[in-house]
């Protein structure tokens, strides 16, 4: 692994206040740290807390691109932390092989895991050679637009049903002083962006040939062609946007700057933040409103070995409270996301959770791009959409060649 171990210098600890007397710390990495994300996390802590241990919270700034480095060069250099939050997929598969990563098969039979973890690929992601390495906690979807009702009002246009209508609002949207579409300039934005248009403009079928067959033949073919134009709609739209982070382009949206933001459903918390209320004040459109499908990735929790016993069955206790039908639904209705059990009562749901959760009862789900392509493969492709969204002189054309030779390589 090519990361340094001074990266781990960079990692912050803020402690929580403490619980029992007794009660044993246990640092836990993530990068949630917007407001939503903070008030999610917080219900996290609360619960570890009540079962006489401790949270110490170990939130990095600048989302999982700049702490996982931080992260796995803790773990590797010897100064592992409690738990640790990854995307579900293949970003601690190298750890896990390297013989760092706890084995949790032992609590996710005693909790039953396999019978209340939904969708399976959920924890099929957390499976290594038949062990089970990692704790899912949500399922958090890429595959939305969400629209500020405010901004179409003053441009005096109809809020768009669809990604064409948004496109076709867009010069209203610029003669009314309004972005239409904010992007961040972190690398992910843009790729993910591009990912939910394929499952828009291309399909599902698309997709998989491409990111789960690694079909390089069809990546360079008419179909991704199309993708690609709608990916350079979206990249003028987004000319000014001038912000950085995730939620600082979700905030464009909500004070009515920006007219729409492709991000995951943890917007929503953002949203929730502002007093601003589904349906009213904003719009969601599940796969853009052209194909009303989801991803299943979202976090999980792994577990690096300890070599201190008390801190090891503290590790076990979180893994069970993560999953917990209380926990579940306190942190997923802060955090935007849905609940991994299928067996908990989400009456409280806001309007665009329920419409991912009729998605997902429905089974029109993809896997994440976490969940089918390496880390190595993931950071190409970054490379390459951050580049294409900064550069307005890439062609299409080019960017899909360059795609298709990742796509041609990558495992």
């Amino acid at each position: 692994m090519k990361i340094r171990l001074m990266a781990a210098l960079l990692a912050t600890s803020v402690a929580l206040p403490l619980g029992a007397a007794n009660a044993t710390d246990l640092e836990v990495t993530h990068w949630w740290t917007s407001g939503g994300e903070a008030a999610a996390v917080a219900e996290l802590a609360k619960a570890f807390d009540a079962t006489g241990n401790h949270w110490v919270d170990g939130a990095i700034a600048g989302s999982g691109g700049t702490a996982r480095p931080i992260m796995i060069s803790r773990i590797t250099g010897g100064d592992p932390m409690g738990a640790t939050q990854f995307n579900h997929g293949r970003q601690a598969e190298e750890l896990v092989q390297a013989g760092l990563m706890r084995d949790l098969t032992d609590v996710a039979t005693a909790e039953k895991w396999k019978d209340i973890i939904r969708p399976s690929s959920l924890l099929d992601s957390c499976t290594i050679d038949g062990k089970i390495y990692c704790a899912p906690v949500n399922i958090h979807s890429w595959q939305w637009l969400w629209l500020s009702n405010a901004a179409f009002k003053k441009a005096g246009v109809e809020v768009p049903k669809n990604w064409d209508e948004f496109v076709a609002a867009a010069p209203a949207l610029e003669k009314a002083g309004i972005i239409p579409l904010a992007v961040g300039g972190q690398p992910w934005q843009a790729t993910g962006a591009f990912d939910v248009l394929m499952v828009a403009v291309a399909g599902k079928d698309t997709f998989n040939k491409v990111f789960k067959d690694k079909d390089a033949e069809v990546a360079a073919g008419p179909e991704i062609a199309k993708v690609f134009k709608a990916a350079d709609d979206a990249r003028r739209m987004a000319k000014g946007s001038n912000v950085q982070d995730w939620n600082q382009a979700t905030n464009l949206v909500i004070t009515g700057k920006a007219g729409g933001q492709i991000m995951g459903d943890w917007a929503q918390g953002e949203f929730a933040l502002a007093g601003q209320k589904a349906g009213t004040d904003y719009t969601c459109l599940p796969g853009l409103g052209v194909n009303e499908i989801i991803s299943t990735g979202g976090d999980a929790f792994y577990f690096p070995l300890l070599k201190d016993e008390e801190k090891s069955k503290a590790q076990g206790v979180l893994a069970k409270t993560l999953l917990d039908p209380k926990t579940q639904v306190a942190f997923n209705l802060k955090k935007g996301s849905l609940p991994v059990r299928s067996d908990v009562d989400l009456a409280a749901a806001n309007d665009c959770m329920k419409k991912g959760l009729e998605i997902l009862q429905k089974g029109n789900v993809i896997q994440g791009t976490d969940q089918l392509l390496s880390a190595d493969s993931q950071k190409q492709k970054e490379d390459l959409f951050s580049e294409f969204f900064a550069n307005p002189s890439m062609t299409p054309e080019d960017a899909q060649k360059r795609f298709a030779g990742i796509i041609a390589s990558a495992d």
